[in-house]
């Protein structure tokens, strides 16, 4: 069975929601990280429960969704080997996969509808990542993530 996690904020809780019901539908086992509510609550907390199962291997993908999708990918982009991208259409969310190999998917649920947001999770779990020049790319940002002068 394919795993993914999922995390929001209270603003993205109910997108967060429906976005959880389509991937089980499609035979997803979700891994929610919460939040469990609409109630104010803090978006860096929920990004780094999603990035730290990704780095411990529960799960090679993530999306977070909060009031822009920017918070979440700043958040989100401060843990090693997290390449978190904020989409809001669906060609980035198809080429951050190819191109940039992103394992978290970002997204504003005040930003996109719910119709949209489906598109772009299944535009962003339905490319894998073309390796090729793109790899030299990765290994850069890796560089830059440890601290190697460019």
């Amino acid at each position: 069975m394919k795993k993914i996690i999922l995390g929001a904020d209270h603003g993205g809780y109910e997108l967060k929601n429906i976005i959880k019901s389509h991937l089980e539908s499609k035979g997803f086992d979700v891994i929610d990280v919460g939040t469990n509510d609409a109630q104010s609550c803090d978006y860096p907390i929920f990004a780094s429960r999603l990035c730290k199962k990704i780095q411990s291997g529960d799960s090679e993908l993530g999306i977070l969704v909060c009031g822009t999708g920017i918070g979440m990918s700043m958040a989100a982009n401060k843990h090693r080997g997290i390449r978190a991208a904020c989409c809001s259409d669906t060609f980035s969310a198809r080429l951050t996969r190819l191109h940039n190999n992103a394992n978290v998917l970002c997204m504003g649920a005040r930003v996109v509808g719910a119709g949209l947001a489906i598109d772009l999770v299944e535009a962003f779990i339905n490319a894998e990542f073309e390796g090729d020049r793109h790899i030299k790319r990765l290994s850069l940002i890796e560089d830059i993530e440890n601290g190697k002068e460019l």
